[in-house]
């Protein structure tokens, strides 16, 4: 009995861990496919670096928003644009941020998983469904 136990313990632990590492290169495809669409889209105006443009262009690295739970905001965001003066993380910015409403479901999910995944940001990733849903609402 307790020789079955020990193997059924190893094999969980294997999947386990053929099942993380799996999660993880999907996460890294993710984030790499984000990073090209950073960089055609969004670097412009948040910089390379993620720090944005004082008074104007909201950092994206270390922030609040980014790294909080509400990823539908940031969704709406990407989808709706964003053209109201606001306060993060006690600055002010007011640049219009423009929509990206053409960005696809997979190409907002990876965008927001690099951004979220890059620099100082250890927050997790989003999924295609997050953004599906989110977008349904915005209609």
């Amino acid at each position: 009995m307790q020789r079955i136990f020990i193997v059924f313990v190893f094999v969980f632990l294997f999947v386990a861990g053929a099942l993380a590492q799996s999660s993880n290169k999907l996460v890294a495809a993710s984030a790499a496919r984000g990073k090209t669409v950073y960089l055609q889209r969004c670097m412009v105006c948040h910089q390379a670096d993620g720090g944005g443009v004082p008074k104007l262009n909201a950092p994206l690295d270390a922030s609040t928003a980014v790294n909080g739970s509400d990823i539908s905001k940031l969704i709406k965001y990407i989808v709706k644009g964003f053209a109201d003066r606001v306060e993060i993380d006690g600055e002010l910015y007011s640049n219009a941020m423009p929509a990206a409403a053409d960005l696809t479901d997979q190409q907002i999910a990876d965008v927001l998983t690099f951004i979220r995944s890059n620099w100082s940001n250890k927050a997790g990733p989003v999924t295609t469904l997050q953004v599906k849903q989110t977008r349904s609402k915005l209609k």
